[in-house]
């Protein structure tokens, strides 16, 4: 690979910086839908779990409360047993035996069925948390299904030109040096509007806006080396390499002799 001048470096980057500048208007026109649909597609995978888990709550109370109906049957069974068993007592030790154990069968029933019917409650209030779950459910998804169907028409309108936008870009950046172009990247990061190169416009940086020193302005017309904004971190270029025509230099003072000589 040649080796290129700070100049074309600089044209480089400014033109890869042109080439992103559309592609970044191009991707806006889709706005925020992209984002809009990954949090739909997020909220849905979230309802659908928290359908899921109620739906297996209330199948573990349907299973316990059988458990506790097949004890109140065995508790049934036990007392019927015993109350047989109280017409061939012999003494009266085993009948208080008999008594206590149909007493301790009775409230095994009461607290099954105490059980039972608070279980019974919490059936019903899942089944109303499912069917506000499943209504909201409903309705993300016919809402997903709207976003989705207006992105996928933006992307189709704008496929084309995105695709030829990017093959620019890949042949932009084959040329171009791996540090700086690294550099460029990130800045395009760090900065709001992704703008990583920008010009001095009426002295001042033309992506912060801050003023350009004057030694930095005459640094940046002679294109020996790249310039970096102090306040933004930017690439700065002069104007006529944006074309925007040539950045007036800083209008320094007549000197006492010159004046008189003018006068």
């Amino acid at each position: 690979m040649a080796v290129l001048s700070i100049e074309d470096k600089l044209k480089a980057l400014y033109s890869l910086q042109k080439i992103d500048t559309k592609l970044d208007r191009l991707r806006a026109v889709r706005g925020e839908l992209p984002m809009e649909v990954s949090d739909l597609e997020d909220e849905i995978a979230g309802l659908e779990t928290r359908h899921l888990n109620f739906t297996q709550e209330a199948e573990d109370i349907e299973t316990h409360i059988k458990t506790l109906r097949e004890k109140i049957k065995d508790s049934e069974a036990l007392i019927r047993k015993y109350n047989d068993q109280l017409n061939n007592v012999k003494n009266n030790r085993e009948f208080d035996a008999l008594n206590k154990e149909i007493e301790i069968q009775g409230l095994e029933m009461q607290a099954a069925e105490k059980k039972i019917n608070e279980h019974l409650r919490s059936i019903e209030l899942k089944k109303e948390l499912l069917s506000e779950v499943a209504t909201t459910l409903e309705g993300r998804k016919l809402d997903l299904e709207n976003k989705k169907g207006e992105l996928d028409e933006i992307t189709i309108e704008t496929q084309k030109e995105e695709e030829h936008i990017l093959t620019e870009r890949e042949k932009s950046q084959k040329n171009m040096d791996d540090k700086l172009l690294k550099a460029y990247d990130r800045i395009r990061i760090n900065v709001v509007n992704g703008i990583a190169v920008a010009p001095v416009v009426r002295g001042s940086c033309g992506g912060c806006f801050a003023k350009v020193p004057p030694q930095l302005q005459s640094d940046i017309r002679q294109r020996k080396k790249i310039v970096i904004c102090e306040h933004c971190g930017r690439i700065i270029i002069d104007a006529k390499m944006a074309g925007l025509g040539e950045e007036p230099e800083e209008e320094k003072p007549k000197s006492r002799r010159r004046r008189k000589l003018t006068e």
